[in-house]
This record gives C-alpha cells, structure tokens and sequence, in this order.
C-alpha cells in the first residue's frame, strides 16, 4: 500500500467515546445510541464543533459556558461518552490525588503502579486482581524499586543476558505482556531512560556499508539529538523528513524518495520512525515501516508516544519493527521517575556490533527501594511441609534486609521463588481495553483542539485568534497531545516558558518542544520569516566528550498531552485558563498578583 494512501487508514485507530468529569458524577448517564455512533470525519467535525453551540467564538474570558453547562453539551453531542465511566471509576478508587493536585499534561510513557498502591505498602493477596499476578513485594518507603547500573554492552546483554532477580523477571514478563510483544520474537533490555537508550543503540548498531539514518521527528528531543550526534561521529550520513506548513503533515514524496533511494546500490541504514508525534498528535502510517523494510533499512519504533494497549493493533502484528523504545514511569501525577526499555528482535541481533570490552552507559537492573540501613520487606511465600502432608498455605513473613552498598543488590529479595509484582496501573489499562481509551482520547483532545480555536482577541477586525495550533486540527485520527502558542491582541507571541510558569501557578502542568524540520512553500515565504525561531542547542550526552553546539530553526510552542485518566473537568481547566490571556493586562496582574503574595515574580 502506498504510504500517501495509507496515511488515514493504516494507523488510524479505533474510537467512539469519552470520559465524564468527576465533578459531575451525578448527572444521569446517556446511554449510548447505535444511532449516534460518528460514520464519517465530516459528521465528526460537526458534532464536535456544535459541542460550544450556540458560542462558537468567544472574546472575554467571563463569556465562557460554565463547566456544567460545557458537559451537558458535550454529552449531548457525544451520548457515548457514558460509557467510558469505568476509567472514572478508577481514577476516583485509586487516582484520588488527581483531584487536589495540578492538572497533568506533561506525562508520557505508561504508568505502572497507581496513587493508592503506594499508600498502601503493604497490601494483602486479596487486593490483586485475577487478571494479573499477586502482589507480594514492597519496600516500606512505597518507592517501589530503584535502577542500578550494569557493567555490561548491548550485545551482550541480549546475546547472554545475565544475573536476573526475580523482582526484574517479574516486571519484565508483566511489560511484556502488557506491550504484547512476544519472548520467543523479542527481548527486553532495561534502560536508565529514552536519551540512554537511543544512544546505547547509535552506539551498537552496525551501519557497516549502509551508513545512514532517517528520522522521522517534527520536534526536536535530546534522545534524538544525542543519537544524532553520536551516528555522525561515526561517519553516518543523518537524514530527517520534512513536515508541511500550515498542519505538519509529512512531505511523503521526499521521504519516500529517501526511504527507497534509487540511487544508491548499497540499501537501508536505520530508519528512526513514531506512529504519533508527541508534540503535534499528528499521526503516521504503519505503511511506511513496510515501505523501510522492503527497502533493507532496520527500524527503531519509538512508542513513548502511543496509548495504552495500542500495541495490540493489527498493524503491529504485520509489521515487526528491529528495535522498539518506550518509557514507563511510577505513578501519574505523582512520581515520575521510572526507566526505558528497549526491545530488541532476535532475530535482527546480528546487526549489532561487537564493541570488544566496551560497555554500554546506562543499561540498568531494577531492584529493590531502600531507605534505611536496615529494610522491612514483604514477601509472600509458600511454607514447606513434608511430602504428603496437607497443602502449602500462603502466609507474609517479614525479612530484615541489612543493606551493604559494597555487595550485589540484585540478589536481594530472591530467598523465595514467590516474589512477585503488581503493576496496578497497567492492569488498570488491560481492564479498561483499547477501545475505551481510544474512545476518550479522540472526544477529549478533539474538544480541547475547537474550544482553543474559539477563542479570539476583541475589537480586532479580523478576529484575531488568541491560540494558533500547530499540527492536525479536529481530527479522528489524531494522536492526544497537542501543540500550541498564544499570541497578544497585537499578534505577538507568549513565551512558551512564561505560558508554563503561569500555568503551574495555576495547577495546571504543560510541556513545551521546539518544532523543527518545517517546510515553507514559496508561498508562505512570508510567513516563514515570521513564524520561525533560530536556537542554539548544546548536546552534552552520553558518551560524548565535549559540548557539541547545534543551530536550527524551528518554532518554540507549548504542548499538553492527554493521559488515561485525563477527564472532562480536566480539559476544562486548561480552556478556561488560556481563556484569561484574552485579558491584555493578564499577565502584568499576575505578576503583580503573586509579588504582593511575597512570591518570586515572573520574569518578562
């Protein structure tokens, strides 16, 4: 299939509903109608937009429906929404923090345990769930586990693997499974984070006679820069897909000129591909991992970006990636710290090359939390009995665990063959299933992406908008994050960093990225001028020597990212927060607001 044709059908995924708001718990559900389901992206474009209906452009912030009434309207529109109440459900149950802390949109990755998993350290059998294993081991600071690092090279470490504990082995088989990705087809290489892991395999990959790399990024990322640099001290010609100005779709006929490259008798490289971009949402076709592979190239696929369970989609069992990078944390909301994994197919570990006694900075063994000299953990464990004698019985037995840096802790919490891990949060998204959260991410991003555009700057004769988004508009395909900046009544740009510093004093967390690789029509000379930023970057990864100062050009824009228990009440908040840049004197009231407060005054 051709990847131009492909772009809407062969990446697209499942969607048809939404979640309500915690705070309108009360109101009666709308049972979902087999008539209401959307057909077409024109029925969907219509239903969104009439969820502001009547308002379809507002110029004061005061003007804004209320939360209420913006449900009831949404709900309306959107009756299927309802049905997603189960991810309510538990994000009342066992995200309860979510209500009293800031609105999360700068989380990517996958979250493994829940909020109140870690209240409870030690918890009993009867909270685990059928559907995944028992929960049998906690360090008594509910830190879950820590990283160490390993003495050791890519290569080998797939090739032999080594010391394993069986807290690791227990997280890594739940992973896993919970990523669909077969043992017997890949394996699993724990990494200290993304930059660690994007380097360690620019490092080891053999480019041999094929020395190129192809990215396809609308953003720039320091995993991507570190990787980069690292290729081109090798000699490795580095290539990048261009994006087309206004909505950063992919200049498919250059890629594909570069993916098949005729000229050239010696074919592939490394080819470095996202299915969704996590700045813009824009999605990309599977197509064009086929259309890498028919032309000898190995493929990286980055899934930071991707839902929760949309590994299991039909497209990843027909085309199996060389390497794959994704990245878990430890609790939405609240700890974000966690680690990478690289996955590795068997079956492409020849092309990685023998680096002698070198080691590779940043593989890593996950083992257990300390905090004292001297750690209670629980294990639950099967008692011995004779043979013949009745039946084990599962009991919790307490160890005192002397903590001594100078030996392996990888060894500690093996005494027992029972030891495992329950990763709450990921049982929470195979509960919940990919259709639920592809039902809510494509209502909720596609309602915050109008409710933005209908905000416009008063007494401007053209209406001037406060908010431009950059990348795919409302869309059924789109990814869940989304990329924007704000502009004054004169059209002058906000500082993305002021936009997030005033955002978290108002508990509201964003992100921002620096979009790059755009291409400008002739056209839109003009508009290039004006839209484009020039930085200097300096890379200082892994493995690098020096400083390595980069220069490219590229948009600076504030970014919000949808997670599985984003809610209404949630997208809201953020709306009606960027609603009060409509007010010229905004931002000097907060300054000023927060230095009679004896707070640190934002800097303009």
């Amino acid at each position: 299939m051709h990847p131009s044709r492909a772009e809407a059908a062969a990446s697209q995924p499942c969607f048809n509903g939404c979640f309500p708001s915690p705070l309108l718990a009360s109101e009666r559900p709308h049972k979902p109608k087999v008539t209401n389901v959307i057909s077409s992206h024109d029925e969907f474009a219509t239903a969104i937009s009439s969820t502001l209906h009547p308002h379809t452009q507002f110029t004061n912030h005061e003007s804004l429906p209320s939360l209420h009434d913006s449900y009831i309207s949404f709900t309306k529109a959107f009756p299927q929404f309802s049905s997603t109440s189960q991810v309510d459900q538990l994000r009342a149950q066992e995200y309860h923090h979510l209500n009293h802390s800031n609105a999360c949109f700068d989380y990517t990755g996958y979250g493994l345990f829940s909020y109140a998993q870690q209240q409870r350290p030690y918890p009993t059998t009867s909270m685990a769930s059928s559907s995944s294993s028992s929960l049998s081991y906690f360090s008594s600071d509910a830190s879950f586990f820590d990283i160490s690092y390993k003495s050791v090279n890519l290569q080998s470490q797939v090739l032999y693997g080594g010391h394993e504990s069986e807290l690791e082995s227990r997280i890594r088989k739940r992973i896993m499974s919970f990523m669909n990705v077969s043992e017997a087809e890949y394996t699993l290489v724990f990494i200290a984070n993304e930059v660690s892991a994007f380097k360690i395999l620019a490092d080891s990959f053999q480019f041999q006679s094929n020395r190129r790399l192809l990215t396809v990024y609308d953003h720039s990322s320091e995993a991507l820069n570190v990787m980069i640099e690292s290729c081109k001290k090798q000699g490795v010609h580095v290539l990048s897909a261009e994006f087309s100005w206004p909505n950063l779709g992919i200049e498919w006929r250059k890629l594909k000129k570069m993916v098949m490259n005729k000229r050239e008798k010696r074919k592939g490289g490394l080819f470095v591909f996202p299915l969704h971009s996590r700045v813009t949402g824009a999605p990309y076709s599977y197509a064009w991992m086929s259309t890498a592979q028919e032309n000898g190239w190995r493929v990286l696929l980055d899934v930071c970006a991707l839902k929760p369970k949309e590994m299991g989609t039909l497209g990843m069992s027909l085309f199996k990636p060389d390497f794959m990078v994704c990245s878990f944390y430890k609790v939405f909301g609240e700890i974000p710290s966690g680690f990478g994994c690289l996955f590795v197919k068997r079956s492409s570990v020849s092309t990685l090359k023998d680096p002698g006694n070198a080691t590779s900075i940043g593989i890593i063994s996950l083992i257990p939390a300390f905090r004292h000299d001297t750690e209670q953990v629980v294990i639950e464990t099967e008692r011995d009995h004779p043979p013949g004698g009745p039946s084990p019985t599962s009991e919790i037995e307490e160890l005192s665990i002397p903590f001594d840096s100078s030996k392996d802790r990888n060894n500690v919490g093996t005494k027992k063959e029972a030891i495992e891990i329950q990763c709450r949060g990921l049982d929470h998204a195979d509960s919940v299933g990919l259709l639920l959260i592809s039902n809510r991410t494509k209502y909720l991003v596609n309602w915050l992406v109008n409710a933005l555009m209908s905000l416009k700057h008063p007494h401007h004769e053209n209406k001037l908008s406060l908010i431009r988004i950059y990348g795919p508009k409302i869309s059924s395909c789109r990814g869940s994050a989304v990329a924007f900046n704000i502009f004054d009544w004169k059209g002058e740009k906000i500082d993305p960093a002021l936009v997030q510093k005033l955002a978290d004093r108002n508990n509201i967390s964003l992100s921002s990225s620096f979009l790059t690789n755009i291409r400008f029509a002739d056209k839109n000379e003009e508009e290039r001028h004006w839209a484009l930023e020039t930085r200097a970057s300096e890379v200082e990864g892994l493995g690098l020597s020096k400083k390595i100062r980069r220069h490219e050009s590229g948009i600076y824009v504030v970014t919000s990212a949808l997670g599985l228990f984003t809610n209404f009440e949630d997208i809201y908040k953020l709306w009606a927060f960027l609603s009060r840049f409509l007010d010229a004197d905004f931002v000097e009231k907060e300054r000023w607001r927060y230095k009679a407060l004896n707070q640190n005054t934002v800097e303009l």
